[in-house]
């Protein structure tokens, strides 16, 4: 198993701190270092610095957002990502949210499955220098009856296949990435519920004919490091609660109905409402610390190794960590528990 560290969001304070840490983890032999984008900063501009800043690691996309971009442009990033990066790229895909869709990109968010796997399709065409000509229900290239022409890429890429990964959590979605995606990225993943995940992304491997050797299992995973396990989960409390509450509407949040999923009905509805209602603390306060420690890795190395050892057995190949803490002390003790963990459980 291999380990990932995920920066996040650019804009929210730690910017020069997030160099560091994907330097630190690019000298700890970390496999690939993500960054996000929702409505803020850009993952592609976060990308090609953090490339330029490191040497080994590489360089994903978690995510970029179907909605922002057409499937053209989004290879095109791709491929000038990786010539950059030389070979370096990874492109991590997802549909978003209604609320994202619709809100900031005035993107209708309807039949998500059948745009993802379109924009899939496109993006490979493109990629291979194919010319590009597609006659679908969200896409038509070139446009009919115009002086559109069917082109083809101006740039060699320095890879003949680029791995793409899609972000998924419903199971349709989760078999619809087994089927035509190289790679998973999870949230909120626990290795007792795998099957949750796990069970449809095979179905979608054995859809077109393969199985999930050779496919990437890449949930990220929050990190505490701490001797006591309550207060490294309360240092997650915001953040989950985030998700849990306010990751979409009441009627469309796919964290929420993850957690309903899990067993968690009750606590998922109270954190939702809390949120909502604007009161934040009460909904940090609202989730179960059965919850966070289920889908993060605390305490100390010991304990971290033992639970690495579950997300092993679980399928997981590259275990992307999330480290808690806003100082960048806490960061790069993080990543180096993590090396240190990965090799006390023997998966190094």
């Amino acid at each position: 198993m291999r380990l990932g560290i995920n920066l996040g969001y650019w804009g929210l304070g730690l910017d020069a701190d997030n160099i560091a840490v994907a330097q630190e983890a690019d000298r700890l032999g970390y496999a690939v270092c993500w960054a996000a984008e929702a409505y803020g900063s850009d993952a592609a501009t976060v990308l090609s610095y953090v490339a330029a800043k490191t040497e080994r690691i590489d360089v994903g996309s978690a995510i970029f957002q179907i909605p922002a971009r057409t499937p053209a442009m989004t290879a095109m990033t791709a491929v000038t990502l990786d010539t950059l990066s030389g070979g370096r790229f990874r492109l991590g895909l997802g549909v978003s949210g209604p609320q994202v869709s619709e809100g900031w990109y005035g993107v209708k968010f309807d039949k998500p499955l059948a745009r993802t796997r379109e924009y899939v399709e496109i993006i490979r065409k493109a990629m291979s220098r194919e010319r590009l000509v597609h006659d679908g229900a969200n896409w038509t290239l070139p446009l009919p009856g115009g002086p559109g022409k069917a082109l083809k890429l101006t740039v060699h890429p320095v890879r003949e296949h680029l791995p793409i990964y899609i972000a998924s959590m419903g199971p349709k979605n989760l078999e619809l990435t087994g089927e035509i995606a190289d790679g998973w990225l999870g949230l909120f993943f626990a290795p007792e519920h795998a099957a949750l995940s796990v069970d449809a992304l095979a179905a979608g491997r054995a859809k077109a004919g393969r199985t999930l050797d050779g496919f990437d299992l890449c949930p990220t995973v929050n990190i505490a490091v701490g001797d006591d396990i309550h207060a490294a989960a309360d240092t997650l409390r915001d953040y989950t609660a985030l998700y849990l509450g306010g990751m979409g509407s009441k009627e469309k949040n796919f964290y929420s109905q993850l957690a309903r999923r899990m067993g968690f009905e009750q606590a998922a509805d109270e954190v939702q409402t809390r949120y909502l209602a604007r009161d934040k603390a009460g909904a940090a306060a609202a989730v179960p610390h059965d919850f966070i420690d289920a889908t993060s890795l605390l305490g100390d190395t010991a304990r971290i190794a033992d639970r690495m050892q579950a997300y092993a057995a679980a399928g997981v190949t590259t275990l992307t960590l999330a480290p808690s803490g806003w100082t960048l002390d806490e960061r790069i003790t993080a990543l180096r528990t993590g090396v240190d963990a990965l090799e006390r459980a023997g998966l190094a």
